[in-house]
C-alpha cells in the first residue's frame, strides 16, 4: 500500500525534475549574456537564476534517488525465493524410470578410410 504512494511521489518528482532540467539554460547561454542581452530576460536576475535551478534540481535530483532506493527495497523485501531451486544437483531425487529414459552413449570406433560422410568437392 505504502509502495503504491511512493511510487506515484516518485513519477511526480521524476516529471518535475525532467521539466526542470529543461527550463536551465546551457553553458553556451551565458555568453551572450556577457554582452548585456542575457540578463535582462531572466527571471531572477542574472546569477539568482542559476543558483534557483541548481539548489531545486539537487533537491528533486535527491528526492528521486531516495525514493528510487525505498522502492528497490520494498521490492526485494517482497521477493520470494524458492530454496530448491539452488539446491545442488546431486541432491534432487531421482526416480528409476527418469534414469532409465536417458540413452547410453555408445564408443564406436569409426575406421580411417571410411570417407563415406564426407561431401565431395
Amino acid at each position: 500500500m505504502i509502495s503504491s504512494y511512493i511510487l506515484v511521489f516518485h513519477f511526480i518528482v521524476a516529471v518535475a525534475l525532467i521539466g526542470l532540467v529543461l527550463l536551465q539554460q546551457g553553458k553556451g547561454a551565458e555568453a551572450g549574456a556577457s554582452f548585456g542581452s542575457g540578463a535582462s530576460q531572466t527571471v531572477f536576475g542574472s546569477s539568482g537564476s542559476w543558483n534557483f535551478f541548481s539548489k531545486s534540481t539537487a533537491v528533486l535530483a535527491t528526492i528521486f534517488f531516495v525514493t528510487s532506493i525505498s522502492l528497490a527495497v520494498i521490492a526485494k523485501n517482497r521477493s520470494i525465493v524458492d530454496e530448491s531451486f539452488f539446491s545442488e544437483p546431486g541432491d534432487l531425487p531421482v526416480s528409476e524410470k527418469e534414469l532409465s529414459d536417458v540413452p547410453e552413449i555408445q564408443d564406436e570406433e569409426m575406421p580411417a578410410d571410411d570417407l563415406s560422410d564426407l561431401p565431395l568437392e
